[in-house]
C-alpha cells in the first residue's frame, strides 16, 4: 500500500465537479463578460446622448439668430445675383499668335498609314 493516497479524504465538491466538466471553469467568467457588456451599454448610451444634445443646442442657437435677421430665399434672385457677378470680372483678352503663324492656323496634316509588309499578303 501506498504511503500517501492519491484521493484526498475530505475532497471539495466544486474541485470533484471542475475535474469532471473542465468547461465549467469558463462558464462563470463568459456570464462575467456578458454582464459588463450590458452593464457598460448604459454609460455608452449616456455619452453620446449627451454629445447629441450638445449638437441640438447649437442647432437651436443657430436657429434663433437666423430667424431675426431672414430673408426671404428666391432662386431666380441668386442665378442673376450670380450671374452679373462673373460679368463683371471677365474680361475679353486675345492671346498673341506665335511667330509665322497664320490667323485661322495651320490645317491638320493626313494622318500618315504604314504601309502593309509583303510577307502577310503572301500566305493569305
Amino acid at each position: 500500500m501506498p504511503t500517501f493516497s492519491s484521493n484526498p479524504i475530505s475532497s471539495n465538491p466544486i474541485h470533484r465537479t471542475l475535474r469532471k466538466h473542465p468547461s465549467l471553469f469558463g462558464l462563470p467568467f463568459l456570464l462575467i463578460m456578458i454582464g459588463a457588456s450590458y452593464g457598460l451599454q448604459t454609460f455608452t448610451q449616456t455619452r453620446y446622448e449627451l454629445a447629441d444634445q450638445k449638437v441640438k443646442q447649437i442647432n437651436k442657437e443657430e436657429e434663433l439668430g437666423m430667424k431675426k435677421a431672414r430673408r426671404k430665399f428666391d432662386i431666380r434672385e441668386e442665378y442673376f445675383r450670380l450671374s452679373s457677378a462673373q460679368d463683371e470680372d471677365w474680361d475679353n483678352k486675345r492671346i498673341p499668335r506665335p511667330a509665322g503663324l497664320p490667323e485661322w492656323g495651320v490645317p491638320p496634316t493626313e494622318p500618315q498609314i504604314p504601309p502593309r509588309s509583303s510577307s502577310s499578303n503572301s500566305k493569305a
